[in-house]
């Protein structure tokens, strides 16, 4: 039987600026889900996300996947493989654009 663990790594956050999600160690995965909610939002431009890894938690290097949310819907994923010992979410909103989110980590082995 497969392994599974979900960790909500923002909860009712208000993203503004610059987006960096909490890193979450992910070294016993072998395939994780980025998921982002949107709670509330007044966006108009689209934001893009780049999934970001890690070898250990403090020195980050961009993965090559995107996330992109163009706030039309609730909820916007995005799928990882073959990454290290840690993963985290970062971007840039345009400026005077926010939104609340929750973002949850689905892992699997």
């Amino acid at each position: 039987m497969r392994e599974s663990h979900l960790a909500v790594i923002e909860r009712n956050v208000e993203w503004s600026d610059s987006i960096v999600t909490e890193p979450y160690e992910v070294a016993w995965a072998s395939e994780a889900i980025f998921f982002v909610r949107i709670l509330d939002a007044q966006c108009t431009l689209p934001t893009e996300l780049r999934v970001q890894l890690s070898p250990d938690g403090m020195h980050w290097c961009d993965e090559g996947s995107l996330l992109h949310i163009d706030w039309k819907s609730e909820i916007y994923f995005v799928r990882v493989s073959h990454f290290g010992g840690w993963l985290r979410l970062t971007g840039q909103m345009t400026p005077n654009q926010r939104a609340r989110i929750i973002a949850y980590l689905q892992l699997k082995e």
